[in-house]
């Protein structure tokens, strides 16, 4: 329906003869607002928009200063910083499995196999870290990277190998990444943050079960071959 501004009225004066009223200009009528429906035909005015009151605590909320969040909302600051907790392990663990990787590539170790795997993985939670920052800054927290730990450089065992050996090792991080992702879910849970503990569920915990479960066989079947020729049949394994 359209508002339209009525035509201009004037009212009886003195010198408007006997009848008293004076006829006013035929100007075109403009239009001041639309509406798709209305209820009530009678013009609208004197309209002011004003928030309600449920919204006006959450005004006060929002930050003036530069240097703050203005989209951070419910997010508290024990789950902030465990989520940087969280880069820095998923750093940690891909800097360790860039080792192994480099290891195996080595001439005289020469199993590409293991070291496509190690490279691969390595990656992947480098690419998990990339994902809590992306997170993180789109909950409004900010990003504090920690140090990162030395790795070895030597993974070679005197009577596991370095193949079992490196499997091992890895299997332990997994588990630990799996730990620490629980505790992060856990955080999320006490304070009622429904879209962190979703964002762990959804993106990390079942791939994280997943890896346990293939290292975990990938452990058992190093331990039945041992250290003989059955390791340079299981790279092979890896590299196709």
């Amino acid at each position: 329906m359209l508002l339209r501004v009525p035509q201009a009225l004037s009212f009886p004066t003195a010198n408007d003869g006997v009848l008293g009223v004076k006829t006013a200009l035929h100007a075109p009528a403009r239009v001041i607002c639309a509406s798709v429906k209305s209820s009530n035909n009678a013009p609208i005015t004197g309209v002011v928009f004003e928030p309600f009151e449920e919204v006006k605590k959450e005004l006060k909320l929002i930050p003036s200063v530069a240097h703050e969040s203005i989209a951070r909302h419910k997010f508290a600051g024990d789950s902030e910083a465990c989520i940087n907790e969280q880069i820095n392990v998923e750093y940690n663990v891909s800097y360790v499995y860039h080792a192994m990787y480099a290891y195996f590539d080595r001439d005289n170790v020469a199993l590409k196999g293991l070291a496509k795997f190690f490279k691969e993985s390595s990656e992947e939670e480098r690419e998990h870290a990339e994902k809590f920052m992306e997170y993180q800054n789109k909950r409004g927290g900010k990003v504090k990277l920690q140090s990162i730990i030395m790795p070895l450089s030597e993974f070679d065992h005197e009577e596991k190998g370095d193949a079992l050996y490196a499997m091992e090792l890895a299997l332990s991080l997994e588990k630990l990444t799996n730990e620490k992702l629980l505790n992060l879910h856990e955080v999320a849970s006490r304070n009622n943050d429904v879209q962190l503990a979703d964002f762990v569920e959804s993106e990390f915990l079942g791939e994280q079960v997943e890896a346990i479960k293939k290292i975990s066989e990938y452990v058992a079947q190093l331990r039945r071959i041992g250290k003989g020729h059955g390791v340079w049949h299981f790279n092979q394994m890896l590299l196709n």
